[in-house]
Order: C-alpha cells, then sequence, then structure tokens
C-alpha cells in the first residue's frame, strides 16, 4: 500500500478519535453541569438529660477563724437543703474554696467592709434535671435561712441543662434529612420535567442543639426542653 495512502488513513482515524472524545467530554460535562442544590431538615424535640447546678456562697468576718466557723454552718445549712430536695451525697461534690484577705494588695483602694472573705461552691451534678429544677425553684429556703448566695463567676445564672445522648439520635435524623431532600429534588425535577439522575454531592451538615423556646435572650443551656436540628445538602444530577 502506498505509504501516502496509509498516512492519510492513520491521520483521518486520528481525527475521528480526536472528535468523539471530544465530543463526549463535552456532554459529560454539559450532563454535570445539569443538577439542583436541596436541602432537607430533620428536627426533634428532646429533654436534658443531665443537670448541673453550681452553688455559691459567700461568708464575710474581720476574724478569719469566725469567716470559717460561720462557713462550715453556712455549708451544713446548704447540704441539707439539697439532701432534702431528694438529692444523695454522691450527687452533690465541693467544687471550690476560697479565702480572700482584702487587706492584702489593695493598692491604694476604698477599705472593704470586712478583712476577710471566704467563698464555697458546691456542685449538684444529677441525671435528674426535674429534681433539680424543683430545687432551683425552692433557693428562697436558704435565702431566709441566711445563705448569702453570689452571683458571681462563670456559673452564675442558676442550673445549666445539657442533653448528652444525641449519638443514639444520628442515624434516623440523617435518613430522615436525606429523605426529605430528595423529595425536594423529586419535586423541582418533576417542575422542571427533568428525570432525577444521582447524587452528584452531598453534605450532611453539622446537627446543632436549640432552645425550645426560641426567643431573644434564651439561652439553650438553661433550659431543660430542647430542639435537635440537623441540615443535609445534597446536589442531584438532571437529565435531559
Amino acid at each position: 500500500m502506498d505509504s501516502r495512502l496509509v498516512a492519510a488513513v492513520v491521520l483521518a482515524l486520528g481525527v475521528a478519535l480526536a472528535g468523539w472524545w471530544v465530543g463526549s467530554g463535552f456532554a459529560q460535562g454539559r450532563a454535570e453541569d445539569r443538577y439542583v442544590t436541596v436541602k432537607g431538615v430533620a428536627e426533634r424535640e428532646v429533654e436534658a438529660d443531665l443537670a448541673l447546678w453550681p452553688m455559691q456562697f459567700v461568708v464575710a468576718d474581720d476574724d478569719l477563724g469566725r469567716a470559717q466557723s460561720r462557713m462550715q454552718e453556712t455549708s451544713r445549712k446548704v447540704r441539707e437543703f439539697l439532701v432534702g430536695q431528694g438529692f444523695q451525697p454522691a450527687e452533690i461534690a465541693l467544687q471550690d474554696l476560697s479565702v480572700t484577705d482584702t487587706q492584702a494588695n489593695r493598692y491604694g483602694g476604698q477599705p472593704a467592709t470586712f478583712r476577710f472573705v471566704v467563698s464555697q461552691t458546691l456542685m449538684v451534678r444529677t441525671d435528674r434535671p426535674q429534681v433539680l429544677f424543683d430545687a432551683s425553684q425552692k433557693v428562697g429556703e436558704l435565702i431566709e435561712a441566711g445563705v448569702v448566695l453570689s452571683s458571681d463567676g462563670p456559673w452564675a445564672g442558676g442550673p445549666t441543662y445539657l442533653f448528652t445522648t444525641l449519638n443514639d439520635l444520628k442515624p434516623a435524623m440523617i435518613a430522615e434529612a436525606t429523605a426529605n431532600a430528595r423529595a425536594a429534588a423529586e419535586q423541582f425535577a418533576q417542575d422542571s420535567g427533568s428525570p432525577l439522575g444521582p447524587i452528584r454531592r452531598a453534605n450532611q451538615g453539622l446537627f446543632v442543639i436549640l432552645p425550645r423556646d426560641q426567643a431573644p435572650g434564651v439561652q439553650e443551656e438553661r433550659q431543660r426542653a430542647k430542639v435537635v436540628r440537623v441540615v443535609t445538602t445534597v446536589e442531584y444530577l438532571l437529565g435531559d
């Protein structure tokens, strides 16, 4: 066969193959450009299963010995109150104890009323949030008994309520959110007259725990009733 004819045939085949590859790639690219992005939401209303109540109280006196004695009496009153509300001794622990000499390192400030200030924090930790909530509503009994509760520090604001079993909810909630996302994609495909294809990309999203009553200033950790939410983002390919 003439070498020039062979070269022409090879060149023609090369051009044909190149055209096929380009066309195939263009078609694939167009197919991947046709997709819809949808979100699926799943929510659960839950109750806190763990409660923390740091109770900080203080006494002040010019005599350290009297201050310590008064603190012991105050601590006894607080413990008796908590036990009387149904808490077990194992649920009550000493969190912090400090003594401040107000005459030390005053740097020229105004003299304090008392020289020594003794503060103590008892932490109540229980898996019975309802019992803790009920007890917190009766804190006035401690004030009537002469206990001075402090509102300073990171624990100010009362009990903290936590939900600790989120992992038990995750599988079912992810499945629900994904199903909701697909339903939205199917509706979009139906409205646009396009067949719904496979998933192009998916993002599970983050689980968040929110206060059930989402009003301004309401903190999630202060509410026993909470809402768990997850939002999934899914991209579906659309057919021609």
